[in-house]
């Protein structure tokens, strides 16, 4: 079995799969300008993440939500670099951080509050 998507209602969709696209190097691969206003993002091995608003659910409070309860990660070469680079683009960033096998970790949030992960692994995982 093959993991589709995971999916996060978010408060807006469009601009932040645009803001994922243009800082993150996801793609747009499907796009709703009708409510949910679905939007699939995806990386360069085609792993998906659906941005959607459904009102029938409260929004989760993400600016307060610890990143240890929910964050998407991505991998990186530099993640020094990618650090500056967000925080530029509109990121808020914590320190870097490295574990007993060698790997860099960063927590990020983006525009919206949501957390996400850059990760620097010495060695890969699988």
């Amino acid at each position: 079995m093959k993991l589709e998507h995971v999916a996060i209602n978010v408060p807006e969709p469009a601009a932040m799969a645009k803001w994922y696209a243009e800082h993150l190097g996801m793609r747009i691969v499907v796009q709703s300008t009708e409510s949910p206003y679905m939007h699939f993002i995806a990386d360069d091995a085609g792993s998906m993440i659906e941005l959607y608003n459904n009102p029938a659910a409260e929004l989760p409070d993400y600016a307060n939500m610890s990143p240890f309860n929910y964050h998407a990660a991505f991998s990186t070469d530099n993640i020094e670099a990618e650090r500056e680079r967000l925080i530029a683009a509109g990121a808020t960033a914590g320190d870097i951080t490295s574990t007993p096998r060698g790997d860099k970790l960063l927590f990020l949030r983006d525009p919206w509050q949501i957390p996400f992960q850059f990760v620097q692994r010495s060695s890969p995982l699988i």
